[in-house]
């Protein structure tokens, strides 16, 4: 039997109209899927009414798959692929896969010789860096700090060191409801000369990209809170 294709589906980055930030081929081909892995089932739900399945809902297959998914069930899922379903991974925003627990769908479709096709979307770590005005030719993504103040400091002073050293760009995130714990441990371990750029609510309205000095950002400190943002040393 041949095997299903598994598709990477890129989502609005925010409460976007898919229209305004999914490229059309995209959302073409999605109503022909009948199976989504997604991160949460209400959000995914949302999603695949806006994007072509209105009112058909009821009739598709979601299989939940975030943090709290143990491997074995992932491993389950599986069995759509292998019996020769096409499916579409979904994540909460953005491309599927990274900094995302679908990763590990996509891992287990590989060491089954499952066919992965990524698909065209917003991406809030490229779109930052390239608004940035940063190092684009080298940099290092490095998904959440760690939650302990001591050892988030400790984290940025060495990543402010790396970026220092060899010109490359350090990328991170936080759960938005952190983020104004993240920026206050980052201008006090910083360097007053160091760049910071905060990028938050990327693709929205009141989209916020700005690269300053530390020193800078001290004078004027913005409200992160609960604004998805990405930062960038």
């Amino acid at each position: 039997m041949e095997k299903g294709k598994l598709y990477l589906i890129p989502t609005p980055l925010g409460d976007n109209d898919p229209l305004e930030v999914i490229p059309l081929r995209v959302l073409e081909m999605v109503p022909s899927i009948r199976h989504f892995f997604v991160e949460e089932l209400r959000s995914g739900r949302r999603f695949l009414s806006k994007a072509g399945h209105k009112g058909q809902i009821d009739t598709l297959s979601l299989y939940e798959l975030n943090e709290h998914t143990t491997a074995a069930s992932i491993e389950g899922y599986l069995a759509v692929l292998l019996q020769g379903n096409d499916a579409a991974l979904i994540s909460e925003a953005g491309i599927p896969a990274v900094a995302d627990p679908g990763a590990l769908l996509v891992e287990l479709a590989h060491k089954n010789g499952i066919r992965v096709i990524p698909m065209s979307g917003p991406s809030s770590l490229i779109l930052a860096l390239a608004a940035s005005g940063m190092n684009g030719q080298n940099f290092a993504f490095n998904g959440y700090l760690p939650v302990k103040p001591e050892e988030r400091r400790a984290k940025i002073r060495k990543l402010e060191q790396i970026s220092r050293t060899t010109g490359q760009s350090q990328l991170f995130i936080e759960t938005p409801y952190r983020n104004n714990s993240l920026l206050a441990d980052i201008l006090q371990t910083c360097q007053p000369e160091t760049r910071l750029c905060l990028a938050a609510e990327i693709t929205l309205p009141n989209s916020f990209i700005v690269t300053r000095s530390v020193a800078e950002w001290r004078r004027e400190k913005p409200d992160l809170n609960k604004k998805p943002c990405v930062f960038i040393l």
